[in-house]
């Protein structure tokens, strides 16, 4: 009797365990839920999900107001932590401190969280990605692709972007310079131009105001900037100032926002750095898995630099890749 008793108790605490492993919930909370890039690191932390076992309960954070209440939520829904990608950065005292209310452990990804005094908290774990050496191989495929169309450096000028205030944005377009260098375009051929806006417009704005600083033998441009808007902008402001697709290179980052672009079938828009927010998303639900299960808390700091450069002959397919052509 007593051996059968034992049995049905081993049984019941393994059903127990069982039940309380598939109980696993965690939160992972975006900015722009609409957006391509989050919809992927969605689809991947589910993915993450499935793979080992827990439950990711997605919701949309748009401003303040929203973060604060989605992280009440979470933990009403049982969940032991969350990932999040904050509407604003400032607001990371406030999360920290609703976070520890309710017993949450959080990782930022995408954006780091900054504390009253505009400092970078790094005290929270952070996933994000190495904006400096994406930036050097977004300059690194502009001058491939030159090199490749036999373009001379000495009738070859770069047209840089920026947008200094955002500190990711610099970093970016300081390391497209760097890479751009390394390749051996001359430092004086190489113009900056800052954007007002970080849009299509604004960026056509400010390509205009540097194209009519271009002596008379440029021949050649190459248009960089932190992101996919700016260089469509650029490529946008070289084509009204006569310059032809075959004498233009414009490589953007992002990837998501380049894939109406690329559907054509010649423009001076060559290519765009494709981030992995496969990665990101995938990587941050099962580090925040193993955090609330394990004890294993994540680094400080994790940098992703990988990227793909995608252009008009295999955009289709690394898009299909990561889900996001269909």
């Amino acid at each position: 009797m007593l051996k059968k008793t034992l049995g049905t108790l081993a049984l019941t605490m393994a059903l127990s365990g069982l039940a309380s492993a598939e109980e696993v919930k965690i939160g992972f909370l975006v900015k722009q839920a609409e957006e391509p890039w989050f919809q992927t690191e969605w689809a991947f932390a589910e993915k993450a999900g499935k793979d080992h076992g827990f439950t990711v309960i997605k919701i949309a954070v748009p401003d303040g107001e929203k973060t604060l209440s989605a992280i009440d939520t979470l933990a009403a829904n049982g969940a032991k932590g969350f990932v999040i990608c904050p509407p604003d950065v400032s607001l990371g005292p406030a999360i920290m401190a609703k976070a520890k209310l309710n017993n949450l452990k959080v990782l930022a990804v995408d954006d780091r969280f900054v504390d009253a005094k505009g400092k970078p908290m790094e005290d929270v774990p952070y996933v994000g990605l190495d904006a400096y050496k994406i930036g050097q191989k977004q300059g690194e495929a502009m001058a491939t692709e030159a090199k490749h169309r036999n373009w001379d450096w000495k009738d070859t000028y770069a047209v840089i972007n920026t947008f200094d205030e955002l500190e990711t944005g610099k970093k970016r377009t300081d390391g497209s310079v760097e890479g751009l260098k390394a390749a051996g375009l001359p430092v004086d051929h190489i113009l900056f131009t800052a954007q007002k806006t970080l849009d299509v417009p604004g960026a056509m704005d400010s390509t205009n105001s540097a194209l009519v600083k271009l002596p008379s033998g440029a021949k050649n441009l190459l248009i960089g900037g932190m992101n996919d808007s700016t260089v469509l902008g650029g490529v946008r402001a070289t084509e009204s100032a006569g310059f032809k697709a075959p004498n233009v290179i414009g490589v953007g980052i992002n990837g998501t926002d380049a894939i109406e672009e690329l559907k054509k079938s010649d423009t001076g828009f060559y290519g765009s750095m494709l981030l992995s927010p496969d990665a990101s998303g995938y990587k941050t639900a099962t580090a925040m898995f193993e955090w609330v299960t394990k004890g294993t808390e994540p680094a400080k700091f994790t940098a992703l630099d990988n990227v793909t450069l995608i252009t008009r002959a295999n955009f289709k397919e690394e898009l299909s890749k990561i889900g996001l052509w269909k």
